[in-house]
């Protein structure tokens, strides 16, 4: 009897996880069509190929190296050892975090779009994937004492309370935000981006609904993202869903306000808001979340513009703002709003917070760098200038998003 009781507490877990990594697999359709309603109509076939490709990559780096760097898990053994006495739970549990680890390079692309080549970009996210992230990942949730743990040199420094990130704020979203920022300013603006005296020339979205399509997909998804980072049945907690539905409210509702009606700013508001929610999601209350989202909002929109204006960085769909910088303000903001005097379960450290919020920053900028700029040395990040003016589609995939468009002609 405790036997059948014990395996189908293990079902219940696999399942459980298992929903939750089909639910996160399916926001990388969110960012491809998020990607396909910003960009011009002939970079939307690239957009699209590039999520998934991209995934696929990541997973075959993440079972063979990263998971073994962030938890010390390897898969080389037989199949029924794999299944073992917990229904294969450490395999559904390598699947749902591989859809937070292939989350990287799908952030990136939206930065880089239009003029990165493709091959050299899939050999970058080969490598944040399985070494960057990973390692990171592994000193906050892993094996690797440093930031996330106990016995970690950062909560002996705050008092016995280490850094937290319950679904990634800063692991995954913030990460994935100061890399791109590092692949944004490398590669420079998209031809026409500005004239010859630095005037700004903004490139117009190409379609608002394939774009908002994007954003309920990711905001969706993003529950499993969230809730199921409890990663057991019995972990499972309604103040996460209920964190992250007022944190996506707020986002929306700033977005709204200091955008002034801006439709993409609105349905990137949603997501600010999610992404800054993610690390204290199970420590802060709910009036605390609707505070956290709305400040997001308000750096999305602020930081969009500031980055596309005095910057003067080509970061086409803001993933520096909407996951770089309110990543790093949804750790810090774990420290704040997560303190019981403010309602929080008063389980956190600001101290441990800010420092591993900053840090994360710090890896991001430096390994960025070198891997961005070693690629840049070797092979070359961007398309010429022919390519770029003829749209990646054809460049690199030798067809259209619209074939019909271009065959009606001579019809």
């Amino acid at each position: 009897m405790e036997k059948d009781l014990r395996a189908l507490e293990h079902s219940g877990d696999v399942l459980f996880l298992m929903l939750g990594a089909v639910m996160v697999f399916a926001m990388h359709g969110g960012f491809a069509f998020l990607e396909v309603g910003t960009v011009r109509k002939k970079n939307q076939v690239n957009a699209l190929v590039k999520i998934i490709v991209d995934f696929s990559i990541s997973t075959v780096v993440y079972f063979t190296i990263g998971y073994a760097i962030a938890y010390g898990v390897y898969f080389y053994t037989p199949a029924k050892t794999l299944l073992a006495d917990n229904q294969g739970y450490e395999l559904v549990h390598f699947f749902f975090l591989l859809t937070f680890a292939a989350a990287v390079p799908a952030i990136i692309s939206g930065g880089i779009a239009e003029r990165a080549k493709f091959w050299v970009q899939a050999l970058a996210a080969a490598i944040f994937v399985a070494f960057v992230y990973s390692f990171f990942e592994g000193m906050v949730w892993g094996q690797i004492s440093f930031l996330g743990q106990a016995d970690s040199w950062l909560a002996n420094l705050s008092g016995g309370v280490p850094f937290h990130d319950f679904a990634g704020s800063v692991v995954v979203h913030s990460m994935g935000g100061w890399l791109a920022l590092v692949g944004v300013w490398i590669l420079g603006p998209r031809i026409g981006r500005w004239d010859s005296k630095g005037r700004s020339r903004p490139i117009p979205v190409s379609n608002i609904p394939f774009l908002a399509l994007g954003s309920w997909m990711l905001c969706i998804g993003w529950f499993g993202f969230n809730v199921m980072s409890a990663a057991t049945i019995g972990g499972i907690s309604g103040l996460v869903a209920i964190n992250s539905l007022f944190a996506m409210v707020g986002g929306i509702l700033m977005a709204l306000v200091v955008s002034k009606n801006d439709p993409g700013f609105i349905h990137n508001g949603a997501l600010a808001g999610l992404v800054a929610i993610c690390a204290g999601s199970d420590q802060v209350h709910p009036i605390g979340a609707f505070v956290i989202g709305g400040v997001a909002g308000f750096i999305l929109v602020k930081g969009f513009t500031w980055e596309q204006e005095k910057l003067k960085l080509d970061d086409v769909l803001g993933v520096w703002p909407l996951h770089g910088l309110c990543g790093t303000w949804g750790g810090i903001a774990c420290g704040i709003f997560g303190q019981a005097s403010l309602g929080g379960l008063g389980e956190v450290s600001f101290t441990a917070q800010v420092i591993g919020s900053l840090l994360a920053v710090v890896v991001a900028l430096t390994l960025g760098f070198v891997v961005y700029k070693t690629l840049d040395i070797l092979f070359g990040l961007r398309l010429s200038k022919e390519e770029e003016q003829q749209g990646s589609d054809l460049s690199i995939h030798n067809l259209q998003a619209y074939p019909e468009e271009v065959t009606t002609k001579y019809n």
